[in-house]
Order: C-alpha cells, then structure tokens, then sequence
C-alpha cells in the first residue's frame, strides 16, 4: 500500500463472517483471520479500533489528526474488517472531507449500508467500491464503483511488482468501474 490503513476485527464482518463459512466466496480462507491477525496484542488492537470506530465522539478528528500526520496523499479504509453500520460510513465521510487532499478508499461487502446512501453523497476524494461475494463471480450491480476476485487474469498489477502497488493507484480511481484481484 502507498500509504496507511485502518483495521477493524474481520470477526465483526457483518456479511464477511457469513461468508467465510461459505466455500467459492472470497471471504473464504480469509486472510485477516490468520497469521499475525491472531495474536492476542493484535486482536486486542483491532477490537479497541472498532470500540473507538463506534462509539467515540472524537473518532472523526482523531483520525483526521492521524492522517495528516502521514503526510501520505492515499489511505485505506478496511484493511481488514469492513463498515459497522450506516452511522460509521458517514463519519467516515466527515474525515474525508476534513482530509481533502487524501485520496480514500473503501472497500466494503456492506451492500445494504450503501443503499442507504446516493453515491452522489460519497465525498469527491473517497472511493468505495463494493466487493463482490463469489470468486470469479460477477461485479456487484447496486453500486457504481466495484471490485472482484478472479482465478483467471486480475487487473490489479501488484503480485506481479512484489506484491506493491508502486505508482498503480487504480484502487482510489473513479474513472475506473471495476478493480480485479487475484484469489490468494
């Protein structure tokens, strides 16, 4: 990533953690459930974020504080976890246009969250692009900007640059509907 993230416990996954009980979706064998994601310090981190994500009324500056702090021009939403309900995407709004110069993206599996929402509402520097379910499945249909996993070519460049992103930023891109990555 070319710049910072936010996590959340991929336990809390609203959809995610039906899914990962499904086989052929892509939170099957999810990735935020393993390895260093199960370290109790770890687990203890993420769990503090989604308390703070939820319930602290100086969330939205806090995370405006840290991202200019970066000094980065892009972040990442969700790296692990996903939305908590309506109330948090539209804090997550207020940091975006607090933080304009960032570019921020946001992917989700949250379908019913955002349709609650008019994409016209999402913030000029925000991204969020709705995941599809189902490996090699087809791009989500409600949403405007997607995203899927396939076993077959993905357009998403970086297992092939070292796993980076180096000057790719298709991810935090509007003109481009669909983002492809490849089932790992």
């Amino acid at each position: 990533m070319p710049g910072y993230a936010y996590n959340l416990p991929a336990t809390r996954c609203k959809v995610g953690s039906k899914l990962v009980n499904i086989s052929g979706t892509v939170c099957d064998g999810c990735y935020a459930l393993k390895g260093r994601y199960r370290f109790s310090n770890v687990k203890e981190a993420l769990e503090r974020r989604y308390q703070a994500a939820k319930n602290n009324p100086g969330w939205i500056y806090g995370m405006v504080y840290l991202i200019q702090a970066t000094k980065h021009k892009e972040f990442r939403w969700h790296d692990a976890g996903d939305l908590i309900d309506l109330q948090h995407l539209l804090r997550i709004f207020e940091v975006c246009k607090l933080t304009p110069d960032v570019k921020h993206w946001l992917p989700t599996r949250e379908a019913q969250i955002l349709s609650n929402i008019d994409p016209r509402m999402v913030p000029d520097n925000l991204i969020i692009r709705l995941s599809a379910t189902k490996v090699d499945g087809p791009a989500p249909k409600s949403w405007p900007w997607t995203s899927t996993v396939v076993t077959a070519e993905a357009s998403c460049p970086a297992p092939k640059q070292d796993n980076q992103c180096k000057d790719c930023r298709a991810c935090w891109d509007k003109e481009i509907q669909n983002v492809s990555y490849g089932k790992h």
